[in-house]
Parts: structure tokens; C-alpha cells; sequence
């Protein structure tokens, strides 16, 4: 926490031609989540702070994003594109109202954390005028170079300015800076476009704190925090690096991982108490799983709820909207979408789940399908508690399946089943006119015999 107000203006108007892509480059994904919002998670929240994104002309899906993320974030649009500095003063009015601390960060540097931002604006609150983010690359070929004497942040060098003593210094600039925001205008203001394009470029920024006879500082940090993205080879590696971070934090937070190298999580992949994940499961993005859940091997998950000690897999497929209640099974080869399960429910192997509410306990045989779509529209199969699907059963939406029902195998059930009713439904006919209306012969047998 801070008493100083800040601004952080993320700059995110590149194009990303290299990534191949019509997609914006700050929209592909990393970990389950857009670039730009592991950014805007990244920066400061909350009281006394403020947010600009700088977009590109005709990137509303960007503009779209970024407010979705974070509501309070105001955008600008840089119309040409002529350097760094130019699309920073692209928000020269947020910047203009006036804040201690003026943050630039970038919309494609997924791997930065919160407490680097903090570390940043530490030296502000000392009376700096200036802080840049560095690191030491292992190989600095391409990188502008920081130049430091007596302890202090005299130029940024650009490699091919760079001398050859110069081109030694394995400390290498980020991009990232942090203002003081009392006069974060004049300096930006005082940027020229003296050079081989014509551009405004914010590494300018340390010479003239340096020639206001101001301070410049750096901020070290690892190389892998300030990775940016330009290429869908590094969109690859950010991502390996994310999950390295991801099942590090699963580990520790007491999750057993089986075989962690070959588990994909999402950012926002929430964890009760000892759950256990095998082999090679693909978690999407809003998952949450509860105490004590086993996820089997070659599972993949997307916007599901899991329960405590449920059950999934081995090769199940949980699709968005899908809850299981607590000790719940859903096995091998089944897939689900937009259902619930409720506590105890079995959905063993060989089925397709959709759109349906299952009530406690009920038992659903392999080859079950939930018919949900008649060509037109999806409807809702429902299930009551304590009921029995048989083998090979097809449940032709909408129907409601009463408490305690007995469907038998190899059924088409296609009417309403009361409580407790025994049901079969065979040799289907169906009068396709219209593409929805259906009638078919349902026997039934009887009550199901009472339990000894």
C-alpha cells in the first residue's frame, strides 16, 4: 500500500504483424487469458490510482477488452504510430490532471508482477525523477544498453549507437519506466524525433533528466518478468514460463501433481485443499476445483465447478457451465456441457451430458445421450434424484425424468416419466416436418419394485 496516487498508461497500439495473426497481439492468449490482462492485473489498483490504455485506430476489440478487465481504465487511441514517447503523450490528458507516480508499461509483457511495479515507484517517493526497468540478458545482441556511472543511470544506449565497450554491458533495458509525475509532462514534452525515422523515442527520456540535472535510477529484475511478445515462438515460451509459475504455486499450495511437467493451467485455476490432478490434464480458463477432487489423466476442463471428492476421468471432456456436486463421478469418455450434477451422482463412461439438471444419486448408464439439440434450439433434459438411466438411452430434450425413475436400456425417451415409473421407449419413428415435432410410443412397465 501507498499514499502517492499513480497513473499507469499501458501501451497496447501494436499491430503484431510477426504474430500472423488478424487477432491484436495483446489479445492472444497466455495461461488462458489475453496478454493484456495479465498486464492490467499486474498494475496498480485500487484508491489514488488510475489507468490509461493506448490503442491503436480501429482496435475496439482491444478498447473492448481492456475495459471488460478493468472497468475504471480510460482509453486513447494513437492515430500514427512515431515511437514510444508519441504513444505515451497519446494520454497526455490523464497525464495532464496529475499524479505523484506516472507508470508506462506495455500491454505484451504478460510475466511482469505487481511487485515490480511497487519496486519502481519506490525511488519516486526518494526524490527520483526517473526509474527504468533492467535486466541482464543472457545475450543482449538488439537490446538498448543502460549505462551506468557512479551508481547512477546516465543514458540508455541503443545497439547499433552502442559502441564496442558499450555493447559488453549485459544490463539491458526493458522499456518499462516509472515518472515522477509532477513532471513526467515537461520531460516527455522535451523529446525531440532527431533521428533515422523520425520517431519520439521514450529512452530519450534519460538524457534529459540528466541534462535537467535530475535523477535517473534502474530497477533490476530476472529476464524472464520482462519478456515481450512479437513472434508466436516467444507467445510459446511466455507460456511455458506461466506455467512453470502456475504449478509452482499449485505445488505449494498443497495440490498433488503427478507429473507437473505435463499439466496446463489457467491464471485464475482455483484449488481447494488436497486435490490430486494425474498426468497430462488440460485446465482451461474458469475452473474451480474443491477439496479433496481427483482429476484422472487426458481430462480437459473449461469453465466448470467441481466438487469436493468428485471424480473426473480418465478422458473426460467438462465444458463450459458444467457443476459437479460433491462426490460426484463423471468417467472415461464422457462429455458435458451446461449441466449440474448433484451430490452422488455416477456418470460412469460413454456419455454425452448436455444441457441437463441430475438430481442426487442418480445413476446414468453408458451410451446415455442427452438429445439437447433439435436443429433449431437447445432444450433442458432434466433428471430427478435417485434415478436410473440404462445403457444406450436417448433422452430427447425437453423431457424430465422423475424421481427415482427406472429407464431400461436401449430407450428413446421422448414424453415426461413420473416418479418411480419404469419406463421403456423403442423403435422410434419421427415426423421430421417442421424439423422439431416428434411422437413415439412409450410403454410403461410399472412401478419399480420396492427395496427389501
Amino acid at each position: 500500500m501507498t499514499d502517492r496516487t499513480s497513473l499507469t498508461v499501458v501501451l497496447a497500439a501494436g499491430e503484431g504483424t510477426r504474430m500472423r495473426s488478424p487477432l491484436p497481439k495483446v489479445l492472444h492468449p497466455v495461461a488462458g487469458q489475453p496478454l493484456l490482462a495479465h498486464v492490467l492485473e499486474a498494475v496498480p489498483h485500487g484508491e489514488g490510482t488510475a489507468l490509461a490504455v493506448v490503442v491503436g485506430p480501429d482496435h475496439g476489440a482491444v478498447e473492448a477488452e481492456a475495459k471488460r478487465l478493468r472497468p475504471d481504465a480510460a482509453t486513447f487511441v494513437q492515430r500514427e504510430r512515431l515511437g514510444t514517447a508519441h504513444a505515451v503523450l497519446a494520454a497526455r490528458d490523464a497525464i495532464a490532471r496529475g499524479v505523484d507516480d506516472l507508470l508506462v508499461a506495455f500491454g505484451d509483457t504478460p510475466l511482469i508482477s505487481a511487485e515490480t511495479f511497487a519496486r519502481m515507484r519506490a525511488p519516486l517517493k526518494n526524490g527520483a525523477a526517473l526509474a527504468v526497468l533492467g535486466f541482464r540478458a543472457a545475450d543482449p545482441t538488439g537490446y538498448g544498453r543502460l549505462l551506468i556511472e557512479g551508481g547512477k543511470l546516465v543514458a540508455i544506449r541503443e545497439q547499433a549507437d552502442a559502441s564496442a565497450e558499450e555493447r559488453k554491458v549485459t544490463l539491458c533495458n526493458a522499456g518499462v519506466m516509472a515518472f515522477d509525475g509532477r513532471r513526467a509532462l515537461k520531460i516527455l514534452d522535451k523529446i525531440g524525433n532527431a533521428n533515422n525515422k523520425g520517431e519520439y523515442y521514450l529512452v530519450d527520456a534519460v538524457t534529459i533528466v540528466r541534462d535537467m540535472g535530475l535523477e535517473a535510477v534502474v530497477i533490476e529484475t530476472s529476464e524472464d518478468e520482462v519478456r515481450g511478445i512479437n513472434t508466436k515462438a516467444q507467445l510459446a515460451e511466455a507460456e511455458a514460463v506461466m506455467q512453470a509459475r502456475l504449478r509452482k504455486a499449485a505445488l505449494e499450495a498443497g495440490v498433488t501433481l503427478i507429473a507437473p511437467e505435463t499439466v496446463f493451467l489457467s491464471a485464475d485455476t482455483k484449488f481447494g485443499s488436497d486435490v490430486t490432478i494425474e498426468p497430462f490434464v488440460v485446465i482451461g480458463p474458469g475452473v474451480t476445483i474443491a477439496d479433496g477432487a481427483v482429476i484422472h489423466s487426458f481430462s480437459h476442463i473449461v469453465q466448470a465447478s467441481i466438487g469436493r471428492k468428485a471424480l473426473v476421468g480418465p478422458f473426460a471432456r467438462l465444458r463450459p457451465g458444467t457443476s459437479l456436486g460433491d462426490g460426484s463421478k463423471v468417467g472415461n469418455f464422457v462429455e458435458m456441457k451446461a449441466s449440474t450434477l448433484e451430490a452422488g451422482v455416477k456418470v460412469n463412461h460413454l456419455s454425452y451430458i448436455g444441457d441437463t439438471h441430475i438430481g442426487a444419486k442418480s445413476n446414468i448408464g453408458a451410451g446415455t445421450i442427452t438429445c439437447n439439440y433439435d436443429g433449431f434450439a437447445k432444450h433442458k433434459t432434466t433428471i430427478g434424484a435417485g434415478a436410473f438411466i440404462g445403457t444406450n438411452s436417448s433422452l430427447v430434450a425437453p423431457v424430465k425424468i422423475g424421481n427415482g425413475a427406472y429407464i431400461g436400456s436401449g430407450s428413446v425417451i421422448t414424453k415426461d416419466v413420473p416418479d418411480d415409473a419404469m419406463a421403456v421407449e423403442r423403435s422410434p419413428q419421427t415426423n421430421r416436418e417442421g424439423g422439431a415435432k416428434r411422437y413415439r410410443e412409450m410403454k410403461t412397465v410399472g412401478k419399480k419394485p420396492k427395496e427389501d
